[in-house]
């Protein structure tokens, strides 16, 4: 901001002040003539006349002063505060022809001007909407295509991981986000996946593909997790369509969890290693005794001991082949392939298997079944229900069966609920082969439980009767994901992005990537006690806010909640009892900022919190921040409200979950995109020239 535009908030007192002393001064000059026009002897009587005529000198002083002030004060607002405020709300338009229209203010000849300026936004609002709707129609095959491609990945049982040859994540699936979290490791667009995988690892996997020794199939290589988990990673290519021979421009990781894999086989080998060795001492043991029993001249109390010899051995022998037949069935039943699944998508698929093979009706409830995913083999859970459905009684008033799903610690419960019918489930129905309806199954419900590495048994509450399963829970996937959402994890555009070694403070606005956060506070005085108890956060990723790539931890602050806060923030005490401190939120928090550059609104009272927390903690917050506050008084030096609401509404942007950290930060990365092109029309286009922009903020002034 400039000095004259600094100052432009001081014109209008001025201009309001300037009437009242020009006023002043020349009353002061006309009385000053007419005593040095008297005589010397008269001026005393003048003196005297004019002193008594001051009340009111001084009352038309100050109503021709008013009304100069009046007069001004409706000019310099039809002519030029009402022009100002035009020109702003113009810009505005200019960048973003979908905000608000502009209200009429100002003089007649403003407000003819604000129509047109309207019209003609909503020309152009007109002639953009059938712009995009022209290049949506011509595009729609290859959406459709990348949607396919998206979808297929998000479904595939490995991880998937596409990255630029700077090993910038381009694209990942969820099952490679589940495969890092335990360890740990935080998956984004945009993270360098050197913070995921060893770099000299990847680097001669590359190098190795560059090198063509792989011979077109991918290279490979197993790395450990700091927890002790294995994972196999295979690294294939990416050239350009049709070829083979041209250089690379990224390359695309394959990721799978071989730990219990390795743990069977090692298992399985020391098994057999203990097996070979006890059965060839057991061996020596019986041909010594067969080759004493060849003697002809053996005592017969001496054949009795060596053939009890023989007996033992054999029947040891016959243990140990039990034992490890026993493991080995137990080794298959828990490497049976399990699938994760959304708890809605099971219930739903139960309830549809249950009607088609039982005619009975099959509701769900518990707030949790949209919640949890479960790992499971659906089709042997599905006809265990289904046949459960049909062994228990329909003696009952109404022919319905209920299905829950519940969390219990590290589990689920699936129960299949009744009311009516006989008391309890027929003899076997644990371990009697599933039928469900014509089609009879080897599976039985104990076969099921088991796959699962759970349990299966009989209940009642109340009037109503349950079979209940305990069912593994998906480990790494999300706990909570809407019905129908499939997070957007893919930007291939990153292929074509700069992969120069420039300054950041050198780097366009638009090319950086950005995690804009908000924290909830007990109260606005952290050097005072006041905690953290809510962060919230999201990513800006090569212009575009990845609302999928979301941070939102609630905070123990070890101390009360003021009641006073608790309705701006809705955030009790109960919710925070039993969360993690801010000394375990802080580095998840760290690893999720990562390589981007803070955006927060108002940020210097977040910052001062975080600040707080570094000589507890260790953990700071060294990279560039930036304030929407500041920025939006660069673009819009012009409008006194700068408040979240205010920018939001002056944008076009709806404001959900305000005062929810997630929801503000949501917000205010809304609001951050929307003042990018403004800023650029400002001149303000790199990290630098916005940082010194900001610095020179009046707002830049407050302090926390």
């Amino acid at each position: 901001m400039t000095h004259a535009s600094r100052l432009s908030r001081f014109r209008l007192p001025l201009l309001l002040a300037a009437p009242a002393l020009l006023l002043a001064a020349w009353e002061i000059v006309a009385l000053l003539l007419v005593i040095a026009g008297a005589d010397a002897s008269a001026q005393p009587a003048v003196l005297a006349a004019l002193t008594g005529q001051a009340p009111v000198l001084v009352v038309w002083w100050l109503a021709a002063a008013g009304a100069a002030a009046f007069g001004l004060f409706h000019l310099y607002e039809g002519f030029v505060a009402a022009p100002a405020r035009l020109a702003d709300a113009t810009g505005v338009l200019a960048g973003d022809p979908l905000a608000p229209a502009i209200p009429a203010a100002g003089n007649a000849t403003v407000r003819a001007l604000t129509d047109a300026v309207n019209a003609l936004a909503a020309s152009n609002r007109a002639l953009r909407r059938e712009t995009d709707e022209r290049v949506s129609a011509a595009s729609a095959a290859t959406a459709y295509q990348r949607d396919q491609l998206a979808a297929l990945m998000a479904e595939l049982e490995q991880g998937v991981i596409v990255c630029n040859l700077d090993g910038r994540i381009l694209f990942y699936n969820q099952r490679s986000h589940a495969l890092f979290a335990p360890h740990g490791g935080t998956v984004g667009l945009g993270r360098s996946v050197e913070t995921l995988l060893d770099g000299a690892l990847i680097a001669h996997a590359r190098e190795a593909l560059e090198r063509g020794t792989v011979g077109g199939a991918p290279a490979r290589f197993v790395t450990g997790m700091p927890d002790g988990h294995l994972l196999r990673v295979g690294m294939a290519g990416v050239r350009p369509a049709g070829d083979d021979t041209a250089d690379l421009t990224g390359f695309v990781l394959l990721i799978d969890d071989i730990t219990e894999d390795q743990r069977a086989h090692a298992g399985r080998d020391a098994r057999l290693l203990a097996l070979t060795e006890a059965s060839r001492a057991s061996l020596a043991a019986m041909q010594a005794a067969l080759d004493v029993l060849d003697y002809p001249d053996i005592a017969e109390e001496e054949r009795a001991r060596f053939q009890a010899v023989v007996r033992d051995e054999v029947a040891a022998m016959s243990a140990r082949l039990e034992t490890l037949a026993s493991d080995a069935s137990a080794d298959l039943k828990g490497r049976w392939p399990l699938q994760d699944m959304l708890g809605a998508d099971l219930l739903a698929a139960a309830a549809r298997r249950i009607a088609a093979a039982t005619g009975i009706d099959a509701g769900s409830e518990g707030d949790e079944r949209g919640a949890l995913w479960l790992r499971v083999d659906s089709f042997a859970v599905i006809s265990a229900l289904a046949s459960l459905s049909a062994r228990r009684g329909t003696g009952g008033p109404e022919r319905r069966v209920s299905l829950r799903l519940r969390r219990a610690g590290a589990r689920a419960h699936l129960d299949l609920l009744w009311r009516g019918g006989e008391p309890d489930l027929p003899a076997g129905w644990q371990t009697e082969p599933l039928q469900v309806g014509d089609q009879r199954l080897p599976l039985t419900v104990r076969d099921v439980a088991e796959r699962h590495g759970g349990e299966v048994w009989f209940g009642r509450e109340g009037d109503e009767r349950f079979v209940r399963f305990l069912l593994p829970l998906a480990p790494g996937a999300p706990e909570i994901t809407p019905a129908g959402a499939r997070p957007v994890y893919y930007d291939f555009d990153l292929f074509r992005a700069d992969a120069g070694s420039r300054a950041l403070d050198e780097r366009l606005l638009a090319e950086i990537s950005y995690t804009v956060f908000d924290t909830e506070t007990t109260g606005l005085d952290p050097a005072g006690g006041d905690e953290i108890i809510q962060i919230g956060a999201t990513r800006i990723v090569n212009g575009r806010l990845l609302d999928g790539e979301c941070f939102e931890r609630l905070v123990d602050p070890r101390r009360s909640i003021p009641e006073e806060s608790i309705p701006i923030h809705g955030i009790t005490p109960a919710m925070v009892r039993g969360q993690p401190p801010i000394g375990e939120v802080l580095p998840a928090f760290r690893a999720f900022a990562a390589d981007t550059v803070l955006v927060g609104h108002n940020v210097a009272f977040d910052m001062r919190f975080l600040q707080m927390k570094e000589a507890a903690t260790g953990i700071r917050f060294d990279q560039p921040v930036l304030d929407t506050l500041l920025l939006a008084s660069i673009v819009h030096p012009h409008e006194e409200a700068h408040g979240l609401e205010a920018m939001a509404a002056r944008l076009g942007i709806a404001v959900a979950a305000r005062h929810s950290a997630r929801g503000d930060a949501l917000t205010t990365a809304a609001i951050f995109l929307k003042l990018l092109p403004l800023l650029a029309r400002k001149g303000v286009n790199t990290l630098g020239e916005a940082r010194a922009a900001s610095a020179d903020s009046v707002y830049a002034r407050l302090k926390y």
